[in-house]
Parts: structure tokens; C-alpha cells; sequence
């Protein structure tokens, strides 16, 4: 069933270099902003390949910008938006039907008194959709109203802030596809964990510490793996969980190596 729209929606997404996911991400909106019923809102920090033109070909309005950092950058495309609501979407997820009709829902209600919404995702990795060990329902803070929410200044990991009341969606999921290859996942967790390192190494002195690079890693596989039912995965749970331990120390680790030259590496923008 198709709701029609009492409040006007943007979809706001921030890129670099990502042809090969953002024309199904555009696709799964579509429909949410078809016909003067919202926008779509792509911020692309100097792709060198085809992703500008193909968000133009779904009649995004696009900008080119310098990375300022994950926060900042989606920051910047939230100061965009001119509709009621904003749908915040990274490059390679997509809506599904079920969260369509959700949202739609939120749109034709409108309820005054929810600031913003919190929604499932799906995760993808190898060829499987992840079902346990935190990687579902993964929920996510993205939709919310114009003006109430903003994403924290953090080098990675950035966290949407939002003021007023918060609810969950009634049906359906953001579908993550990241890690289609264990390459593009440790390459992801590469980054990342330089980025985390700088967090850490921002707080105060780093030691070499075997609980940070050793057992933190180890109870953190535990966890996710045994307690969190990550096994029920297969293999690719397993190959998941032992990655996702390794990224746990090698944060660590470059925090430490960090501290000892004396400050941070620039990172490069994904």
C-alpha cells in the first residue's frame, strides 16, 4: 500500500568513489521521494570514477566537497536538506520494502512528539546475511527531523545525536552490503582501526599492553562468537568474529606504535 505524503523527505548520503553501490541504494529511495515527495542529497568528496553520474541520473542534487571527516562531511549534507524528515544512508546500504512502508507511515503520521527513529540493518558479508553475534538487529539512528539531529565529531564510529524522543521503526531493515569479499572487509577494518587508533592515543599515554592487544581481542571473539550465538553463522560467522577480534587489536596495536613517533597518520577517507 502506497501512503501519501504530508511532509516532504531527504535522503542524505556522503561518497567517495562508490559506482559499484550507489545506483541500488538510489533505487531503493526512489520511490520515498518520487514526484515532489522529498529529495535525495549526495555530498561526493572528489570520486574518480562514475558515482557523481549516476546520482545525477536519479536527479540527486549533488556537491563536491573536500573530506572533513566522516562526521563532518555527513554533517554537512544534513545542512542541506530543506524537507521535515531525513533519511541518512551510507553509499552501500539500501531500504527494503518492509522499511518503505515504515517510513511512509512515519510520513503520513507525522507524530510531533518523535524526534527521531531508530532502524534495523542487515549486514552482508561473504555472500550471507549476518543473523547473530551483534551483527543484527544492528540498530541504527538515521531517520529523524530536520534540525534535531547531528552527528558527533569523532574520527570513526561517528554517533547521530538527536534531541527530543526517539522510537523504533515498526518493520523492516537498512540492507548493509560492505563486505561483499574478505578483502574489502579487512581493507575496511585497516582503516578503521587507524582511525580508532587515533582515538585512543587522543585520550592520554598508550602502553604496550598485552589485555589490550591479546586478551581484549580474545574476550571480544568470545563474546560476540559464543554468548552472542555468532556460531550459528557458519563460516562466515566464524571468519567474521575472528576478523572483527584481529581489528580489536590492531587498533591497539597502532595506538601504540602511534604513541611512540609522536602523533597520528592521516587517514584516508573511505
Amino acid at each position: 500500500m502506497v501512503y501519501p505524503f504530508y511532509v516532504r523527505l531527504s535522503v542524505v548520503i556522503i561518497t567517495y568513489n562508490e559506482e559499484a553501490n550507489i545506483g541500488r541504494t538510489l533505487k531503493s529511495v526512489e520511490p520515498l521521494v518520487r514526484d515532489g515527495a522529498g529529495e535525495i542529497i549526495l555530498v561526493d568528496s572528489g570520486s574518480t570514477d562514475c558515482t557523481v553520474e549516476i546520482a545525477k541520473s536519479f536527479d540527486a542534487r549533488t556537491f563536491q566537497e573536500a573530506w572533513k571527516g566522516y562526521a563532518a562531511q555527513k554533517n554537512s549534507a544534513i545542512g542541506k536538506a530543506a524537507s521535515d524528515w531525513i533519511l541518512n544512508l551510507d553509499a552501500d546500504e539500501e531500504v527494503d520494502a518492509d522499511l518503505k512502508q515504515a517510513l511512509q507511515e512515519v510520513l503520513k503520521g507525522s507524530d510531533g512528539e518523535i524526534a527521531g527513529f531508530w532502524i534495523p540493518r542487515k549486514n552482508f558479508f561473504l555472500g550471507r546475511w549476518i543473523k547473530h553475534g551483534g551483527f543484527f538487529p544492528d540498530p541504527k539512528l538515521r531517520f529523524f527531523r530536520r534540525g534535531a539531529g547531528r552527528f558527533e565529531d569523532r574520527a570513526v564510529h561517528e554517533t547521530l545525536t538527536v534531541e527530543g524522543r526517539t522510537g523504533t521503526v515498526r518493520y523492516g531493515a537498512l540492507r548493509h552490503h560492505a563486505y561483499p569479499t574478505l578483502s574489502s572487509y579487512i581493507d575496511h577494518m585497516n582503516r578503521y582501526s587507524s582511525l580508532g587508533a587515533q582515538m585512543v592515543v587522543a585520550k592520554g599515554q598508550v602502553r604496550f599492553s598485552l589485555f589490550d592487544i591479546v586478551l581484549r581481542p580474545a574476550a571480544t571473539f568470545i563474546y560476540n562468537y559464543i554468548f552472542r550465538l555468532g556460531f550459528i553463522d557458519g563460516r562466515e560467522g566464524l571468519l567474521l568474529h575472528l576478523y572483527h577480534a584481529v581489528y580489536v587489536s590492531w587498533k591497539y596495536t597502532k595506538a601504540w606504535e602511534m604513541s611512540r613517533v609522536g602523533g597520528t597518520s592521516k587517514s584516508e577517507s573511505s
